[in-house]
């Protein structure tokens, strides 16, 4: 949800026009305090993302490891443990990082919008972003990409799944493994992608 509030500050500096007060006066810095404050969610949750999209090749990389160098009856024990180190790390750094993006916003964010934007354009961003319309719309957005993601998946799971069958068997030869005639994935769901 804090994409389409951030789109939509995106898309209103693009459109702003170069006739936009530069000096700041005390009616821009409110309605620019409001607005950070509307977005504080969205920060939040980027740090948050930031912080998970950090330790995801850590972990696929540890997974690969576990496969390779863990006996088979220690795997699943070490693989809960490692998990549980990753969300704390996560947990723990997520706090971190999210006070930073806090702290920062105003300085980062507040400068931009008092330059970009007139007083006036200010005043109709903090309308449109306190709009019920669009607080309903983002409410509903997570439902929305998520029956569009499983639409995706099952309509091109025929297409996709040969094709990572054949890449899958394309790697394991050029690695010298034996190819798996493409029924690695055979039988397991086609994964959605990464939010």
């Amino acid at each position: 949800m804090y994409r389409k509030s951030l789109l939509i500050l995106a898309i209103a500096a693009a459109c702003a026009t170069t006739t936009a007060q530069a000096q700041s006066t005390p009616a821009k810095k409110e309605a620019v305090a409001r607005i950070l404050k509307l977005q504080q969610p969205g920060i939040e949750k980027m740090a948050r993302a930031l912080v998970q999209d950090s330790v995801l090749p850590l972990m696929d990389a540890a997974g690969n490891a576990l496969q390779q160098r863990v006996a088979a009856d220690k795997r699943e024990a070490l693989a809960k443990e490692m998990q549980a180190d990753a969300r704390k790390y996560v947990d723990d750094t997520t706090i971190m990082v999210r006070d930073r993006a806090l702290k920062l916003a105003p300085t980062t964010v507040g400068p931009m919008l008092e330059e970009k934007f007139t007083e006036d354009e200010l005043k109709q961003l903090v309308t449109l972003l306190e709009s019920p319309v669009l607080a309903k719309f983002n409410s509903v957005g997570g439902d929305m990409q998520r029956g569009l993601l499983e639409k995706v998946v099952a309509d091109t799971r025929p297409q996709v799944e040969p094709r990572l069958r054949a890449l899958e068997d394309n790697f394991a030869k050029k690695l010298g493994l034996p190819a798996n005639g493409g029924t690695a994935g055979a039988g397991k769901p086609a994964a959605a992608p990464k939010k």
